[in-house]
């Protein structure tokens, strides 16, 4: 073998090492957004879970103690609560986790 050839191939390994390299960042990318939609979702669905065990006994109790009107007002209480709590309450992104402070949607919704 020749130097000639012996570069081509030290170039060609480097060409194919870029390669790898990029896939790889591009991977490692992949993975790390991946990651944070889990965590994003796991603790959105902790809430959800620890919420609705909560709502529903509280809903049982409402139904067998209070009228109809009391029942709305407490309605509009629990949209508030959820609100305060990181969840949309408006009808564009209803239930998702609030991720960037107050929501527009959601502050005229409470205001109505």
């Amino acid at each position: 073998m020749d130097e000639q050839d012996i570069f081509k191939q030290v170039e060609h390994m480097e060409e194919e090492l870029g390669s790898a390299f990029a896939n790889f960042s591009s991977f490692k990318k992949t993975i790390v957004r991946l990651m944070e939609e889990n965590k994003r979702l796991s603790i959105e669905n902790q809430q959800l879970r620890k919420l609705l065990r909560r709502d529903s006994d509280s809903l049982l109790q409402i139904a067998g103690d209070k009228d109809k009107d009391s029942v709305i007002g407490e309605g509009y209480d629990n949209l508030a609560r959820l609100y305060y709590e990181g969840f949309h309450i408006c009808n564009v992104y209803y239930g998702h986790l609030r991720m960037e402070g107050d929501c527009m949607f959601c502050i005229s919704f409470l205001n109505k």
